[in-house]
């Protein structure tokens, strides 16, 4: 017996997502997505590109051409 439901609202999970491993629906899986990119943060860095911020503690002293570094 082959239960193919989202772990989250319990909707049908199409065969194809579930064999790539994804046990969650398009609808759940979007707000998993958003809340996840919700923490992460752009920073620009001194005289290079920018870097993606993940964990708030590295953004500390980033700039340190100006202002408290620490």
């Amino acid at each position: 017996m082959n239960n193919r439901y989202c772990s989250y609202c319990g909707e049908t999970v199409p065969k194809a997502r579930w064999d790539l491993g994804i046990h969650v629906c398009m609808l759940c899986g979007e707000e998993i997505a958003q809340l996840q990119r919700a923490s992460w943060c752009v920073a620009p860095m001194h005289k290079s590109s920018y870097m993606l911020i993940t964990d708030p503690t590295l953004l500390v002293g980033l700039n340190n051409k100006g202002g408290l570094v620490k």
